[in-house]
Order: C-alpha cells, then sequence, then structure tokens
C-alpha cells in the first residue's frame, strides 16, 4: 500500500466545469488527492467585466503544469471527446513528462 494516496489532475476546457467537478467528486471519494483548474471563466463572467487577462492567463497555464507535474496520473475531462488546444498541450506535457493519461470519454477524429 502506497504511503500517500494517489494524485490526479484533471484536464480539460473549462467549459466543462460541472463534468469537472463530477470527476473530482468521484476521484475525491475514491480516495484520490485531486488537483484541478482553480478558475472557470463564464461567459456571464465577461458582461460584469471580470475577464482574465492574457498575462493571467499565461500564468495559470504555468500553473497547471506544475499542477501536473505534482501528480502521478492525468484525467482529461473530454465530453463528447472535445480536446482544445490548451488541453492538447497539457496532454503533450503529461506525455513528455511520463504521466499516464485517461479521458473521460472516447476522442473524437478530426481530419
Amino acid at each position: 500500500m502506497p504511503d500517500r494516496p494517489e494524485i490526479v489532475c484533471i484536464c480539460g476546457s473549462t467549459r466543462f466545469v460541472d463534468e469537472m467537478s463530477a470527476a473530482n467528486r468521484e476521484l475525491t471519494f475514491a480516495g484520490a488527492i485531486v488537483v484541478a483548474p482553480g478558475v472557470f471563466p463564464r461567459a456571464e463572467d465577461h458582461e460584469v467585466g471580470e475577464l482574465i487577462t492574457e498575462e493571467q492567463k499565461t500564468a495559470l497555464s504555468a500553473l497547471h503544469l506544475r499542477k501536473i507535474d505534482l501528480a502521478d496520473r492525468v484525467l482529461v475531462v473530454n465530453p463528447g471527446g472535445y480536446v482544445g488546444e490548451s488541453t492538447s498541450r497539457e496532454i503533450a506535457y503529461a506525455q513528455a513528462t511520463g504521466k499516464p493519461v485517461s479521458f473521460t470519454h472516447p476522442l473524437r477524429c478530426t481530419g
């Protein structure tokens, strides 16, 4: 038995906040330590002037890579098989650092 719980990093488009929350809950109840995006920009936030600056977006992306570094594995939340540009970069980073990557849904073929 390991001396600590498994650490899982959730990746995916922040548009899937509800699905990420459900995955976080499921993993937590299964005994995992979960690291996930901490900011979920929504269209309604933009209407009240709470835009995320490019500088903040860059910092959040770098921070998420550090979360991947901490993790034992990565779970990509991808309803409908969707994987966007940022998530693709995170997957490539995780694979390059030897982290196992799994998906909640089969990947959609593009091409």
